[in-house]
């Protein structure tokens, strides 16, 4: 193979030479991070409040659940990205819909990255949430009620705590799936860390350094927080 290896060439300075190819990928890492981060408290509110509600008694409110989990989890996730980005502003009230446009380029891509990640994955965790709950002996609900407490107090006292602890590894699946999800940003323009990489190596033709750089940052990335969950599940262990 008569490639040329040339790794200095993270050192050097950008075409307008204004910084270099090292802070481009930083500041990659940088929305990556961001975005992903967000977006997982959007799922993670999403997903438990909507994992609840399948396991209502409420035939209503299962229905919403179910509704939910279905639309986000069967819609393939670069669908819904360019429903959120193209779609969606054409469908809201027009006062709403040209307010978007009027924001900032990137202000657009990142909110509708951020829809797009956090609904799409908080699918994923409602199903999780339920069948942490329902892996629970049902006369720990009884046993709540039969001491007084309300439904809502039930699953925030005794079944929530519980059941949260249980689901921890499947979370961290997909805790790491939306850091590798954000990838998909791409697509619309978001600066995020493979877009870097893709400019990267359109201005300096050495894919084999800009591809092995950006593997081995989300590497550290999944590595580290495979390092903090298992931690977390080792503290809320339940005993015995």
């Amino acid at each position: 193979m008569n490639y040329h290896w040339h790794w200095s060439i993270f050192l050097e300075q950008v075409p307008s030479g204004e910084t270099s190819y090292l802070v481009w990928l930083l500041q990659g890492l940088y929305w990556t991070l961001l975005l992903s981060l967000t977006a997982w408290l959007l799922a993670l509110a999403l997903g438990v409040t909507m994992g609840v509600l399948r396991t209502l008694p409420q035939r209503g409110l299962r229905w919403v659940g179910s509704g939910y989990v279905e639309t986000f989890r069967n819609i393939p996730l670069l669908v819904q990205l360019f429903l959120w980005y193209f779609v969606v502003p054409e469908l809201l009230p027009q006062p709403w819909g040209d307010a978007i446009k009027q924001w900032h380029p990137l202000t657009q891509q990142f909110f509708a990255a951020w829809l797009c990640l956090g609904c799409f994955t908080a699918a994923r965790v409602a199903e999780q949430v339920r069948a942490g709950i329902q892996a629970l002996p049902p006369g720990q609900q009884q046993a709540g009620l039969a001491l007084g407490l309300t439904l809502p107090q039930t699953y925030r006292y005794i079944l929530m705590p519980t059941a949260l602890r249980l689901i921890i590894p499947p979370l961290t699946s997909e805790f790491l799936n939306i850091f590798k999800n954000s990838a998909v940003a791409t697509t619309i323009g978001l600066i995020e860390l493979s877009h870097q990489a893709q400019q990267l190596v359109d201005y300096t033709a050495q894919p084999y350094e800009a591809f092995i750089a950006v593997t081995s940052l989300y590497v550290l990335i999944n590595v580290l927080i495979m390092v903090l969950m298992r931690r977390v599940e080792q503290v809320t262990a339940i005993p015995h």
